[in-house]
């Protein structure tokens, strides 16, 4: 986002007090007698009042000054460009404190998020991002928003041997992006990622696949390999999905069923080791 310096408006500094200061006592309550019946009183008040006052010494909070937005925008940029992000991210953010209704505060709140995604932070990246949505919904960079909230969990996918949630939520928010903005230009890289991240899902369908078909747990491997097939037509794990099935349904002893899925594979496929291995599985020896 381009740095204008000419767009600072010429607000004035404004000092406040984080404290309230005390009133000034009159002359004569300074120098009054009190008779010697009153006078332990007197001195009692007259500690607390000192011990008061000390508090309030004490508790003094900093000045807040109320800076031109054009500056304060500028130096978060500074911040980001040195290599900052996390410092430039927060400082995004007080130019929509202190300026919420200005432009600059919209894109403060954009950029905070961009500044957040390149320190890692992902959590905030993505909660900045939604509130932008939230609070812009047709400006337009919103479809950079929904960007910035899927690629931030598309770099915590873990292997497919872990929880997907991360892989899912990436999924949700380009498919997102691509339904309410196809025409961005940010759409065709959701659209590779949309199919990665679908692979991804794919893969730890078959992981588990294997898993209860080398136990010897037929259907629930079945069910898994068949969800592959039916649900992730597009991804590199479909031949396999379907040599599994063969060879699930053979050992099950329901073999129409088995030549069913090796003969898909076959037509589909019919390059594929996997239908090699299949047509071996159901003849008994290799393809001629």
């Amino acid at each position: 986002m381009a740095r204008s310096r000419d767009a600072r408006p010429g607000a004035a500094r404004r000092r406040l007090t984080g404290a309230v200061r005390p009133p000034m006592l009159s002359a004569d309550m300074d120098t009054r007698w009190y008779g010697p019946g009153r006078s332990r009183r007197a001195l009692l008040a007259l500690a607390l009042l000192a011990l008061a006052l000390a508090g309030c010494a004490g508790n003094k909070e900093e000045e807040y000054v109320e800076r031109p937005v054009g500056e304060l925008y500028n130096e978060a940029l500074d911040q980001l460009n040195a290599g900052d992000p996390r410092k430039a991210a927060q400082a995004f953010e007080e130019v929509d404190r202190q300026h919420p209704y200005s432009e600059w505060a919209t894109r403060g709140q954009l950029m905070s998020a961009f500044a957040y995604y390149q320190a890692n932070d992902y959590d905030a990246a993505i909660d900045a991002a939604r509130r932008f949505i939230d609070l812009h919904p047709g400006h337009q960079d919103v479809a950079y928003a929904y960007y910035l909230i899927g690629i931030s969990d598309y770099e915590q996918i873990s292997d497919v041997g872990r929880d997907q949630k991360m892989t899912e939520d990436a999924l949700n928010a380009f498919e997102e992006l691509i339904r309410r903005f196809p025409d961005s230009k940010y759409a065709r890289d959701a659209e590779l990622k949309v199919q990665l991240a679908r692979d991804h899902l794919a893969g730890k369908e078959m992981a588990i696949g294997r898993y209860y078909l080398v136990r010897g747990k037929y259907v629930a491997a079945i069910n898994r390999f068949r969800n592959v097939v039916d649900n992730y037509q597009t991804t590199t794990h479909v031949p396999e999905a379907l040599h599994r099935l063969t060879e699930a349904y053979l050992a099950l002893g329901v073999t129409d069923e088995a030549r069913r899925n090796a003969a898909v594979l076959g037509y589909n496929f019919p390059g594929s080791r996997w239908y090699e291995d299949s047509y071996a599985l159901i003849n008994g020896g290799p393809e001629p």
